[in-house]
């Protein structure tokens, strides 16, 4: 796909989540890695109206080569493909549900979300919490890396999702099915519930490894 198609990619996935609620205002941003840097949602810049020609595009060393200044949050990314270096594309939301999740008390801070369904398991697997930090501190980016060496999502403390994929399409519908299951959870707090098996979410993640 050539660079000019995955900046009109990632507007249409940009206004496609902001068009659901799944980021309001000027939150939450987007990257695809390229061979010789990244493409990254400006800052301050909604999603659902974003200009292919002023994404930003970062070379290898980190400096801009065109477009606006890159998102703040640019660190984040920057962490997750060094951690992980199959994955093309990034996504990062503030979205309702799974920020909810992510200031709840008592959860399992190794693995956040039970494996409600299977298509949970099969997108992201495992889901880590990186402990609350000032916005801008980098000593989030290393704990976002550190986290990122055994899983392609993790939820930031009282802020949101970072996921990664294969590239933009599977970042993003691995996003879309983080948000929901955290929908699920949300909506089953209080219920005697039924999730999968152990040998269930082994069985998956042998059939579809992350």
């Amino acid at each position: 796909m050539s660079e000019r198609d995955l900046r009109e990619r990632m507007v249409m996935h940009g206004k496609s989540m902001f068009d659901r609620g799944l980021t309001v205002g000027s939150s939450g941003n987007i990257s695809v890695r390229l061979p010789d840097g990244m493409l990254v949602t400006p800052t301050n810049s909604c999603l659902g109206r974003l200009d292919p020609d002023r994404i930003t595009k970062i070379n290898s060393l980190g400096t801009v080569v065109s477009g606006d200044q890159p998102s703040k949050e640019v660190f984040l990314h920057q962490a997750m493909y060094q951690s992980r270096e199959s994955e093309q594309s990034i996504v990062h939301l503030h979205s309702t549900y799974s920020v909810a999740v992510s200031c709840l008390a008592g959860v399992d801070a190794e693995d956040v979300l039970p494996p409600i369904t299977a298509y949970y398991v099969m997108r992201i697997g495992r889901l880590p919490l990186i402990p609350y930090f000032p916005p801008g501190d980098t000593k989030l980016a290393e704990a976002v890396g550190r986290a990122a060496m055994q899983a392609k999502a993790v939820l930031l403390a009282n802020h949101g999702p970072v996921v990664a994929g294969k590239d933009l399409d599977a970042a993003v519908y691995a996003t879309e099915e983080l948000e929901e299951t955290a929908r699920l959870f949300m909506l089953l707090q209080g219920h005697s519930t039924r999730f999968l098996e152990p040998e269930q979410v082994a069985e998956l993640r042998q059939r579809f490894p992350s």
